[in-house]
């Protein structure tokens, strides 16, 4: 029987160790929907054969060009974990080889498709990458005579004919949290960084309301959080047992 061909207790052992005492089983935060999101999207550089509080400097913590669209530039823990610990972005996810990519919109000869292909930071790097809110016609064509656009770190113009890609939203550089921010562009990074962490902080209250000001991305987290009953299509409840 395959029972006696293969001992599955070194594998049973690993896996029981791994969640019974490793730094990076955690006990989920259920405070609120976000919060249960915020932190199955959490990205860690401390734990086996990672960094130290202790030992990690500066540079290891602050914001990096390569973050953009991948890891959240405002959201990390404002004590010694400080940019250690962050969230992934909105769009990010990780390829085949556990890098992280962001998805951009395609644009030839000036002409924005809506082809998306999703980049690592090391494919990026080849390639001048408009903002989200360059300015088009009515045919998608890029109209400023030079466009601002991101290339190899460094922020420069360039006509539409040079641009290879486009972000393909604003708040594609932001985690889940950050854009839950109204008026984000307003608002000093240190407030921003202490207004995304305080809403995974709210509790849930009898009579709930939903905001006047919203960035409309609510149903979107409440969906996705797991912690609602989503019907397949529209109707009416009538009764509930």
């Amino acid at each position: 029987t395959p029972q006696e061909l293969i001992n599955a207790k070194p594998v049973a052992a690993a896996i029981k160790e791994f969640f019974g005492s490793s730094q990076l089983s955690q006990f989920m935060d259920q405070n609120n929907p976000l919060s249960e999101v915020t932190h199955k999207r959490r990205v860690s550089a401390l734990g086996p054969g990672g960094l130290t509080r202790e030992r990690a400097g500066f540079e290891v913590r602050d914001v990096h060009p390569t973050h953009y669209g991948r890891v959240c530039t405002i959201e990390t823990p404002e004590g010694p974990n400080i940019g250690l610990i962050n969230s992934l972005a909105v769009f990010a996810r990780t390829n085949q080889y556990g890098f992280l990519e962001t998805p951009y919109r395609k644009v030839l000869d000036g002409k924005v498709s809506d082809d998306v292909e999703y980049l690592s930071a090391i494919e990026e790097n080849e390639y001048v990458i408009a903002q989200a809110n360059a300015l088009t016609d009515a045919k998608n064509m890029l109209t400023e005579q030079f466009v601002p656009c991101r290339f190899q770190g460094e922020s420069l113009l360039k006509p539409p004919s040079e641009v290879h890609f486009m972000d393909v939203s604003p708040m594609q550089t932001v985690s889940v949290a950050a854009a839950l921010v109204p008026f984000l562009e307003h608002d000093d990074a240190n407030r921003a960084l202490m207004g995304a962490n305080m809403q995974r902080q709210a509790v849930p209250t009898l009579r709930s309301q939903k905001p006047l000001v919203g960035t409309g991305i609510e149903r979107a987290v409440a969906r996705d959080s797991g912690v609602t009953v989503n019907a397949l299509r529209g109707g009416v409840i009538e009764q509930i047992d």
